[in-house]
């Protein structure tokens, strides 16, 4: 297959891209088609990675309402909510809802997930079902899955053992919630574990990190710290971290140096938490976002999620990680051009790092021919047009594409 006439990651000149046997033979310009080779003219497209969702919950997607609606719009009220819900929960209906979910994502160009799965849950019946579904979605979707404790480790019935459990399932990271734990003790003990637990059974870490606005919620520099200690480093994730909005800077000024030692990633989740955050404040009210642009100017590594789809804690939401993006420059202004045209990169290469999808992912040649084409030239433009994934290809095969929108003025 040849790809002719892109722009590969905003390039400032076009090129062609030539698949051979699902991998990337050849970017030059001016390739000449072979006899029966495909062609598809790029039109001067926009060609990127695929995009990556580094947080959601595959579990709660599509569920808003369900029994009841989060009236308040809080994160406490949501997580009331979804203990409702999870007695209803079966293999059956949350493989339905999760195969909607995963096809709104797939046409949105996404290709990689990462999914907190809720293992408060005895029966852990959730889990089941989305190990069931990595296996069976990995041709057109790799999914990643984290041993989620939603009402927490050490606050939770037999919280540790069925975390174990859920890592002897399959679970691909050990997760946490030290802010949801009954006291600062239970909070640190539980991180504790949930970092034994990964060097024990050589997983990955994501924890849900200080959601929540208070300042004194410091389970941020205890994840770090035990990150630099075991040597997991790269391999532990701190998502959300919300509290660090509050802090205060002398604190982050000392914070700082520990975050960049411990080499840990961060993953910001701007639609739910600009939504979530700020809700005990009457004004000023926080914008209630961890401190993006001050991470990433440090040289840590950061990533946007979309967080929930449809659920107790988000009503709204298609799995569009531009609308993400868009919210995401937004609310941590970052709206520098040179900071729009590269904001791609937190819902791609910055992700693939936080995912460790190691250097098979990205548009260059001998890789996995998995990539999008965006119907302009650069991101700038394809986010301020809201231009369509026109093609996702993964591995040189066509899962996903688009038809632009007619559209019309009539005067």
């Amino acid at each position: 297959m040849l790809i002719q006439n892109v722009f590969v990651e905003n390039a400032a000149q076009a090129t062609d891209i030539r698949i051979t046997d699902g991998k990337f033979e050849c970017l030059e310009p001016g390739l000449t088609p072979l006899p029966g080779e495909e062609v598809i003219d790029g039109s001067g497209c926009l060609a990127l990675p695929p995009f990556i969702e580094s947080h959601v919950h595959l579990d709660t997607c599509l569920t808003a309402g369900d029994p009841v609606w989060n009236q308040s719009g809080t994160l406490f009220e949501g997580i009331q909510c979804w203990s409702l819900r999870k007695e209803k929960l079966t293999r059956a209906d949350v493989r339905e809802r999760v195969h909607r979910a995963v096809r709104m994502q797939a046409q949105n160009g996404v290709q990689f997930v990462r999914t907190h799965v809720d293992v408060t849950d005895p029966k852990l019946t959730a889990m089941e079902a989305l190990l069931e579904l990595r296996e069976e979605l990995r041709d057109t979707i790799d999914i990643q899955v984290v041993a989620f404790p939603q009402e927490g480790i050490d606050s939770f019935p037999n919280g540790r053992q069925l975390m174990e459990d859920a890592v002897k399932m399959g679970a691909d990271a050990v997760g946490a919630i030290p802010h949801f734990e009954f006291t600062r003790e239970y909070a640190v003990d539980s991180l504790n574990f949930a970092v034994k637990l990964a060097e024990k059974y050589d997983k990955l870490v994501d924890v849900h990190c200080d959601e929540i606005d208070d300042e004194q919620s410091r389970g941020l520099e205890v994840l770090a710290a035990r990150a630099y200690e075991s040597g997991l480093k790269d391999r532990v994730t701190a998502s959300h971290t919300t509290a660090m909005h509050s802090y205060n800077n002398a604190y982050v000024t000392k914070l700082m140096r520990l975050l960049k030692m411990s080499e840990i990633n961060f993953v910001s989740n701007p639609l739910v938490n600009t939504h979530l955050q700020g809700r005990m404040d009457t004004y000023p009210k926080r914008r209630g976002i961890t401190r993006v642009k001050e991470l990433l100017a440090a040289g840590i590594n950061v990533s946007f999620g979309h967080d929930d789809i449809f659920d107790p804690w988000y009503p709204l939401g298609t799995g569009n990680m531009r609308d993400v993006v868009f919210m995401g420059l937004h609310v941590c202004q970052m709206m520098g051009y040179q900071e729009i045209m590269d904001s791609y990169k937190l819902i791609s290469t910055n992700a693939a790092r936080t995912l460790h999808l190691g250097d098979s992912y990205g548009i260059r040649e001998g890789n996995p021919a998995s990539f999008l084409l965006l119907g302009a030239d650069n991101f700038y433009n394809a986010l301020n047009e809201k231009s369509e994934v026109l093609y996702s290809f993964k591995a040189g095969r066509l899962i996903a594409k688009a038809t632009p929108a007619a559209r019309e003025v009539l005067f």
